[in-house]
Parts: C-alpha cells; structure tokens; sequence
C-alpha cells in the first residue's frame, strides 16, 4: 500500500531549544517518538499555529546538550516523518564568508559544500541502496515562502548562498576560512549536513533559513569568532525566527500542492526486490512508507 502525502500542510521545524517555547501553539503537546535509527535529540513539541500543524525539534537537545557532530540526524528526520510532517524548515546559526551578509541578517541556503567526516549520511546501506538527486538540495518553492516570511517579520534575507558544512565543534582557521571562500562558499555552519541530505532521502521539501550570527576568521583585521559575541546575536535572532514562523504559518495556502520532492525515491533505489534486505526495508517504515507501506 502506498502512502501520499496530504494535501494540508504539517511544518516541521528543527532549531534551537527555546524556540518553540516561545510560540504560543494551540493544543500543544511534547511527545516523546522513537526511532529504529537511535535516540533522536528530544521529544517533539507540536499544535497549530494559524491554523497549520507545526511540529518542532530542538536539534541540539534541552539545554543545547549535544554537540554538532553527536546529533542523531536520521532520527531526527526519521521522528519527524513519523509524525506526518510534509515540509521541513531548518534555522541556523551561521558564519558570513562575504562582507554583504553581515551579522543579524538571514540567509536562505540553496547550496552545501559537505566538510564533515563520520556522520551517519544516508538512510539508506547494504542490502538497499539508494541514490537520490542532491543537485538542488533546497526546496524553492518553501524556500521561497520561508524568505518572504522572514522578510515580513523584518529581517533583511539574502536569497541564496552556499553553506559550508565543517565538522567541529571548533571554529576554522584563517586559512581554511580563507579557503573556503575560495571555493565559492558564503556562509559556514555544523549542522547543514547530513541534515539536508536526509530530508530528501526522506522525501521531505527542506529549506534552510540561516541566521548570521558573525563574520568567520577571514577577516585578518579582525579577532577570530567568539562564541559569547555568537550568542549575543543569536538571541537577538530568535525573535525574528519566530515571527517568521507566525508569518510562514498565515501566508501558506490553504491546500498544500504536490512537490516534485515528494517524490525523490521514485528512481532512486537501485537493490532488486529480492535482494533487498528485510530488516532495512522495517526500518524504512517511516521514511520510506510511500514505497514500502503504511507505516504502523
């Protein structure tokens, strides 16, 4: 049996612990779902807000307890598609690599250079093999919804730029700052990936709204990041961040129109049926339900 997704709109959004404590959700409930893919970072708090289901994820755990190469991103994804999210917001704090994104402003992301090493990046492995199509790793039509709120809440948004993901938890070196702009890169973040890679294997439209909190270490003049001079701007964002998402969940359309992204795994799994492995196809239950059943 086959899964569609529904024609309603249900946001999930993955961010900082306090954010959803500060929006007044309508029948909020904090529930604790489990994975096959592990311990997810916490429980998710969800309810309506304008009238549209918003479930949220601290990425970082209560408290910002786990650090960025510990988090559990295929759980977090994988819980969030268990609870019938169909779109997929990202906030985050990121490092400018160019002098016109400056501190306080917003990013949408539309492109990632992956730097991170031994992170769990696919759902997929042996016995099931998948490749999806990661060339536009954003969705622009929630990108483009997701700015436009944003913009609303006043924020001033670039609407494009390139993240570059690196491993952590220290911040770069000049050198590799340097290097990284080099290579094209615009803002720099820890959490970028494999987040974004996950949520397309899970058919979930991804948007990314970066928070830029600081200039990396590019600039010579200057002292290298800080991270109290972080949180200072940080914390200063996370108003707009929330009036944004009040702003998302008023300007959504009433019916949620199909997304090509909805569809990612359509030509995307390479194993044959009788080669597939049954305990990873169970463990798909959630992420890949559309092709391999309801999930229960």
């Amino acid at each position: 049996m086959r899964a569609e997704k529904s024609s309603f709109w249900h946001i999930g959004v993955i961010g900082g612990s306090g954010l959803a404590a500060g929006i007044e959700l309508e029948e909020a409930q904090e529930i604790a779902v489990s994975s096959p893919f592990g311990a997810p970072s916490g429980p998710v708090r969800t309810g309506w807000l304008d009238g549209v289901r918003f479930t949220f994820l601290a990425r970082h755990g209560a408290g910002h307890a786990i650090p960025p190469s510990a988090v559990n991103y295929r759980a977090n994804i994988d819980v969030l598609k268990r609870c019938g999210v169909t779109d997929l917001v990202a906030l985050s704090a990121i490092g400018s690599l160019r002098e016109e994104m400056v501190p306080g402003q917003m990013v949408m992301v539309d492109q990632f250079i992956d730097r991170t090493q031994g992170r769990a990046g696919s759902f997929f492995g042996t016995g099931l093999v998948a490749h999806v199509s990661l060339a536009d790793p954003t969705c622009p039509r929630l990108s483009g919804m997701v700015g436009a709120a944003a913009e609303a809440a006043g924020a001033t948004v670039h609407g494009g730029g390139c993240y570059l993901a690196m491993e952590g938890p220290q911040f770069s070196t000049r050198a590799e700052s340097r290097m990284y702009r080099a290579w094209g890169a615009d803002v720099i973040g820890m959490t970028g990936m494999p987040e974004a890679r996950l949520a397309r294997e899970a058919e979930l439209p991804y948007a990314m709204l970066g928070m830029v909190t600081d200039y990396d270490c590019w600039r010579e003049e200057e002292a290298g990041v800080e991270v109290s001079h972080v949180l200072e701007v940080m914390h200063a964002n996370a108003r707009i961040a929330r009036d944004s998402l009040r702003h998302l969940a008023a300007s959504l359309p009433a019916e949620r129109a199909p997304s090509p992204i909805d569809r990612a795994l359509d030509h995307a799994l390479i194993t044959a049926p009788e080669a597939r492995d049954p305990a990873l196809v169970a463990r798909l239950d959630a992420v890949a339900c559309r092709l391999f059943g309801e999930r229960g």
